[in-house]
């Protein structure tokens, strides 16, 4: 059986970004710069025929996939399974603001794996959504090459799962915003289930991007 490729790609640039405050699962838009990122990502992308693309069903994600799907002409399919993790009392907090709160920081960032943002979610909660997102695509477009617009924090995990990152490491990639990223999935893998990452970061199309992520 030929394995299924997916390009996942991370939403494009948001004035949350920009302020470096943790978006989360907040509904944020697409600024200026993030819709010409979006753009350009999508005319380097329509060179690939994509069987289907799928998107979070955040706004910024939302955006972002709606312009590749109009090169490609199709139509962009929601998955929820794509959110960003939830970062409970963190969302909508400036970066160099978490130190309020030290306990919850030092967990942030420590990637303590119980820790859930005393109403949000854990690293293993986020990576078993990643998972059941993936495996959801996948058995949909067995032999396929689709799309995925996603967030950072499920980029992480991905690259995570792929390259055998345990999950409680600090972060020591980057995950810029529009760049492509591709994928392989095929049955060889412990379990039966191989995640093997292609190319990261493929970026040359923007002029500017974010080199260091706030989720």
């Amino acid at each position: 059986m030929n394995p299924t490729r997916i390009c996942f790609i991370r939403h494009g640039e948001t004035d949350w970004n920009v302020d470096r405050r943790i978006q989360g699962q907040i509904d944020i838009p697409l600024n200026d710069t993030g819709r010409s990122q979006a753009l350009a990502m999508a005319f380097n992308a329509a060179h690939h025929s994509f069987a289907d693309i799928y998107s979070s069903d955040l706004m910024r994600a939302q955006e972002t996939a709606k312009l590749l799907a109009e090169r490609e002409g199709l139509e962009v399919k929601p998955l929820p399974q794509l959110r960003e993790r939830h970062y409970g009392i963190f969302e909508g907090l400036i970066k160099d603001e978490l130190h309020k709160h030290p306990d919850p920081y030092a967990k942030y960032q420590a990637r303590d794996l119980e820790y859930d943002f005393e109403n949000g979610e854990t690293i293993p909660a986020l990576a078993a959504r990643v998972e059941a997102a993936v495996d959801f695509m996948v058995s949909h477009h067995s032999g396929e090459m689709i799309a995925a617009v996603t967030h950072a924090g499920v980029l992480d995990i991905l690259y995570r799962r792929a390259t055998g990152r345990p999950l409680n490491t600090p972060r020591d990639f980057i995950i810029p915003n529009c760049a492509l990223n591709w994928f392989m999935f095929d049955n060889h893998g412990p379990g039966g289930k191989g995640w093997h990452l292609e190319a990261w970061d493929d970026h040359h199309h923007l002029a500017h991007v974010l080199k260091d992520s706030v989720e």
